[in-house]
């Protein structure tokens, strides 16, 4: 064997050896750091759930289905809806759904949001909406957190619009200026969080567990 062959062997060994210890390093720190973020997470999650839901004291995630036609609506949309939980009062009593709902339409990614909704009024209430991940351009879409997310608040509506006219109307939205793709992807995760939370619960009533 020539010297240049037992070189590059010795070299391709030593890369083999570090690229190993690289990738163990690299599990062990996954797995030292996936507890703490994992509660970091629900963290952010449970507070999501405090900030939509304000009079809800216990929050019971649930299975749920939805039919192929709102799943096809969703998609096309670019919406997936995510966990849902049953949320109850002090007294035991049904306040609502708190729904994640995902808009992969935004200008820089997906846009997270959680929902308070109450969907046994006509039309559905609106509580709330927190942002639990955004990635939006800084200075525009980013500012959805101080432009959009009041004025969803307590809010009555089937469906949500938006406009760059103003306003007039209570299912009207108006857009952040210059940010409107991250405005129609919020305002579609909104309204597919409306949609999912009407079947749900309108299956649930069917069921007679309302």
């Amino acid at each position: 064997m020539s010297k240049d062959i037992k070189v590059m062997l010795k070299e391709a060994g030593a890369i083999l050896v570090i690229t190993l210890i690289a990738g163990l390093l690299l599990g062990f720190v996954y797995q030292l750091t996936l507890k703490p973020r994992q509660y970091q997470e629900q963290l952010a999650i449970n507070k999501a759930c405090n900030e939509v839901m304000p009079e809800g004291k216990e929050f019971k995630e649930i299975e749920f289905g939805l039919s192929a036609e709102t799943l096809q609506k969703l998609s096309e949309n670019g919406i997936t809806v995510g966990t849902v939980y049953e949320s109850y009062d002090a007294s035991g009593a049904f306040c609502g759904y708190v729904v994640e709902s995902t808009s992969s339409q935004g200008y820089n990614g997906d846009i997270v949001l959680y929902l308070g909704i109450d969907p046994s009024e006509s039309p559905a209430h609106l509580l709330g909406v927190s942002i639990l991940k955004i990635s939006e351009t800084p200075g525009l879409g980013m500012r959805a957190g101080e432009v959009l997310v009041p004025q969803f608040k307590d809010k009555s509506a089937l469906s949500f619009i938006y406009t760059k006219s103003g306003a007039v109307s209570d299912n009207e939205i108006d857009a952040i200026s210059g940010a409107t793709i991250t405005t129609k992807a919020f305002t579609g995760a909104v309204n597919g969080a409306l949609e999912a939370a009407a079947e749900i619960y309108a299956n649930a009533v069917a069921e007679g567990r309302f």
